[in-house]
C-alpha cells in the first residue's frame, strides 16, 4: 500500500495482543470467536509490518484474572518491550469491574458499549489520527458515523447478527455527541428532523455500522450472499437493504476468518501428544486413549470418535439435531465402538445428559462443559467433529478440524459452504462431509458418509488425512486473512469517498 497507514482496530474483545506491542499484551476479553478473530488479525498486520492500533475497553477485572489463570502457559512468552501508544483502553468504570464481556443484560450491555464508544470517540481517534478505523460488530456500530463526519475511511465487519437499539438522548446523556452526526446514523422510523427524533426514535447500532461505514465485510463470502439474498429470515429488513445497498454498490465483500496459530497440533502445548501429518495415526490414537481416560469412557484406540466442539444453542448450532439421533448412531455403529466427546457448554447440555442416563450409554458419550484444554484434546483425539450449524457466519472448529486430522460434518451453508469440501478419497479431493437439508435426516446421512470412510483401509484414510492436514494449514491461516484486509484498506484508501 505505499507508506503505511495508520489503522485502529476498534473491538470489545480480544484474547491476546502480539508480543512486541508492549507490556499490554497479556490483555484477554472473550465473549465468542470475535476475541480469537481480532487477536489473529492484530497479531498477523503486526507481524506484516502495519502501523496497527488497538482500542478496547480497559475490563480490569477480566484483565487481571486472565494474568492469574494464563501466566503458567502463555504469559512466559512475552518479552516485556513496552509501546503503550499502539494499545489504547478506554477507562470508565462501566467495565472496570466486569467479570464478563457481555453481563446478558441488554441496559448493562448498552451501557457498556456506549462509554467504550464514548472513549474511542471523544479521545482515542484524536489521539491515533488514524488513516483507516475498522470496526467490529454492534457494540462499535455509532463510531462509523463519527469517521464518516471525520472523513477517515471505515471498515465495518460484522461477525454476528445481534444488535442493540438507543435513543439519540441516552447516547447523549453518555457523553457522545450524537448532534453532529445523526445523519449518519440509521433510524428504526425515518427521522423527520434531529429535535424531532431525539427522544423515541431508537438507534440501531448494528445497521448504523453497515449504514455509516465506508466498507462492509462479513467473516465468509457465502454468508453475505445469503443475506443479501434473503435466505435468513432472522436477519432483519433493515439491516439486509442496507447490507444490500453496500453489496451491489461494490462497498461489501466476505473475509474468511481463521484460526489461531496455536491450533496446530506440531505445537499445541494443550495436548498430551503432539504430531505432524506424517505421524498423525500413532499419536491420534495416543491422543484418544489420553481423553478416555480423562472422561473414564471405554478405553479403546480404535473407537472412532466424534467431536462436539461449539456452544450448544439450538438457534443456530443445530445440537438438536443430534440430540434426535444421538441413541440410533451409538446404536448402529456399537461393533465400531463409536464415541461422542461434547466440550460445549448451553442450554442444551442438560439434554444431552439426559438422553445418555436415560440409555446407559455414559461408557460411550462424554458430556462435558468448555474446558480449552479439555477441547484441544479432543481435536486431537477425535476421528470427526459435528458442525450441523442451521446457519454459520464463518466458523471456526471446521477449520481447526481439518488441521487436527479430524474431519468436519456440517451442514451446507455459510462459512461451512465456503470452508469444507465434499471428500472424494478416489479423487484425492474435499476435506469433509456435507449434507443439504437441515434435519436429523440430511444429519445422519453425512454421519453414514463419514462411517463409510472410516471402514475404509488404514493405508488409504492416512494418505487422504495426510493431505487434508497440510491443505488445512496452507488454507487456513492468518497471513492470508491479514494479507485479504491488508488489499481491503488499500483499496478504501485509493477510493474518493462522498461525505
Amino acid at each position: 500500500m505505499g507508506q503505511k497507514p495508520r489503522i485502529l482496530i476498534v473491538t470489545p474483545e480480544v484474547t491476546y495482543l502480539p508480543e512486541d506491542m508492549g507490556e499490554q499484551s497479556h490483555y484477554s476479553a472473550k465473549a465468542g470467536g470475535l476475541a480469537d478473530v481480532s487477536a489473529a488479525l492484530i497479531s498477523a498486520l503486526f507481524d506484516l509490518g502495519c502501523d496497527v492500533h488497538v482500542a478496547l475497553p480497559d475490563y480490569r477485572s477480566i484483565f487481571d484474572g486472565y494474568m492469574t489463570k494464563k501466566r503458567s502457559w502463555k504469559l512466559e512468552k512475552i518479552r516485556k518491550r513496552l509501546d503503550e501508544e499502539r494499545i489504547h483502553l478506554a477507562a470508565d468504570r462501566a467495565f472496570y469491574y466486569l467479570d464478563t464481556v457481555y453481563s446478558g443484560y441488554s441496559d448493562k450491555d448498552l451501557k457498556v458499549s456506549l462509554a467504550f464508544q464514548r472513549e474511542v470517540i471523544n479521545n482515542i481517534i484524536l489521539r491515533v489520527e488514524p488513516d483507516i478505523i475498522h470496526c467490529n460488530d454492534w457494540m462499535t456500530g455509532l463510531i462509523p458515523a463519527m469517521a464518516r463526519q471525520l472523513e477517515i475511511p471505515c471498515l465495518f465487519t460484522i461477525h454476528n447478527i445481534h444488535t442493540m437499539t438507543s435513543t439519540m438522548a441516552e447516547i447523549e446523556d453518555r457523553g457522545i455527541d450524537a448532534a453532529s452526526f445523526w445523519k449518519q446514523l440509521f433510524f428504526k422510523k425515518p427521522p423527520y428532523n434531529y429535535e424531532e427524533s431525539r427522544d423515541w426514535n431508537r438507534v440501531d447500532f448494528l445497521t448504523s455500522g453497515v449504514f455509516a461505514a465506508h466498507y462492509v465485510n462479513t467473516v465468509s463470502p457465502t454468508f453475505l450472499t445469503e443475506i443479501v439474498e434473503g435466505r435468513h429470515p432472522f436477519v432483519e429488513k433493515c439491516l439486509k437493504d442496507e447490507l444490500s445497498n453496500k453489496y451491489y454498490a461494490g462497498c461489501a465483500a466476505g473475509i474468511l476468518n481463521a484460526p489461531e496459530p496455536e491450533f496446530n497440533p506440531a505445537v499445541d502445548d494443550l495436548i498430551r501428544y503432539n504430531y505432524g501429518p506424517k505421524n498423525h495415526r500413532k499419536q491420534k490414537a495416543k491422543n484418544k486413549t489420553c481423553i478416555q481416560k480423562i472422561l473414564d469412557i471405554e478405553v479403546d484406540e480404535n473407537a472412532v470418535m466424534f467431536f462436539w466442539p461449539s456452544r450448544l444453542d439450538p438457534v443456530q448450532k443445530g445440537c438438536q439435531l443430534l440430540a434426535r439421533i444421538m441413541y440410533d448412531i451409538v446404536s448402529q455403529y456399537w461393533d465400531a465402538k463409536l464415541q461422542i466427546v461434547s466440550v460445549a457448554s448451553g442450554e442444551y447440555q442438560k439434554h444431552f445428559h439426559d438422553i445418555v442416563r436415560f440409555h446407559g450409554l455414559g461408557n460411550r458419550i462424554a458430556i462435558c462443559g468448555f474446558n480449552e484444554g479439555l477441547s484441544h484434546q479432543a481435536f486431537a483425539a477425535s476421528d470427526f467433529l459435528f458442525m450441523p450449524s442451521a446457519f454459520e457466519p464463518c466458523g471456526l472448529p471446521q477449520m481447526v478440524g481439518g488441521i487436527y486430522g479430524t474431519l468436519p460434518i456440517v451442514y451446507n451453508t455459510g462459512g461451512l459452504h465456503d470452508t469444507v469440501r465434499q471428500l472424494d478419497h478416489g479423487n484425492n479431493t474435499g476435506n469433509g462431509f456435507l449434507f443439504n437439508v437441515h434435519d436429523a435426516t440430511g444429519f445422519k446421512w453425512a454421519i453414514d458418509r463419514a462411517m463409510d470412510f472410516h471402514f475404509l483401509e488404514e493405508d488409504i484414510k492416512e494418505v487422504q488425512i495426510n493431505r487434508i492436514m497440510i491443505e488445512s494449514v496452507l488454507e487456513f491461516n492468518h497471513t492470508q486473512c491479514a494479507q485479504e484486509y491488508i488489499n481491503l484498506y488499500g483499496k478504501m484508501l485509493k477510493r474518493p469517498f462522498l461525505v
